[in-house]
């Protein structure tokens, strides 16, 4: 369990069944703290992590904890919106900058704590990167209470901002006409159940599963 001089009231908030849930379990334990699914009744906290929760809250919510924390994997503001580990790794970037910030009723706009950086390897496959992700998240909000004075107070964003949009299915289509190794990093964010890749011929729609295999 996480040491700090005062116990704090701390809560998690994550939208349920979604990649998220499975991986709170371990955060719960380290932090002694409480899992939520839905901000409508959360109040009186000293910490909120808001961790993959797919709503805004608003500000009559926000004004009820002392902090409400979000963990966005983006440069902020550079990539507000949404999945943007996935759409960076498109980008061909193996260093993901995560920033965490005090959430606002407006979209990744808050005042920034921290930031760290996530190195990947350029092979991980969507399974591997969402426990990277996830892990990397944890040991982040771990940081902030061991080291609260450090980072309680939160500076402004800076710079100018960019956005990128919400992934869907279609997004996970293949071209034939370009090689696997020009679209690798696409085959490595597809998820083999949910949204897998897939591409299109003569009419038929083929789907394809990534498997890394042993060696």
């Amino acid at each position: 369990m996480v040491e700090r001089e005062d116990q704090m009231k701390i809560a998690i908030l994550t939208t349920k069944d979604q990649w998220f849930e499975r991986y709170t379990e371990n955060l719960l334990n380290e932090l002694n703290c409480e899992l939520f699914f839905s901000h409508k009744n959360i109040y009186n906290f000293d910490i909120v992590f808001i961790l993959s929760y797919h709503k805004i809250l608003p500000k009559e919510i926000l004004k009820l904890n002392k902090h409400n924390i979000v963990i966005h994997a983006s440069d902020l503001p550079q990539g507000k919106g949404w999945a943007p580990l996935f759409w960076q790794i498109l980008e061909g970037r193996n260093e993901i900058i995560f920033s965490m910030f005090e959430a606002s009723d407006g979209v990744d706009n808050g005042d920034i704590y921290m930031k760290k950086t996530l190195k990947l390897t350029g092979y991980e496959l969507n399974e591997e990167l969402r426990e990277k992700q996830a892990n990397f998240t944890i040991e982040m909000c771990k940081e902030f209470i061991n080291n609260y004075n450090l980072y309680k107070n939160p500076t402004p964003q800076q710079g100018k901002e960019s956005f990128y949009p919400k992934r869907t299915p279609k997004d996970s289509r293949l071209d034939i006409n370009k090689t696997i190794k020009e679209q690798f990093n696409l085959l490595r964010i597809v998820n083999n159940e949910e949204y897998p890749a897939f591409f299109e011929m003569n009419g038929y729609k083929y789907k394809i599963k990534i498997e890394k295999m042993e060696s």
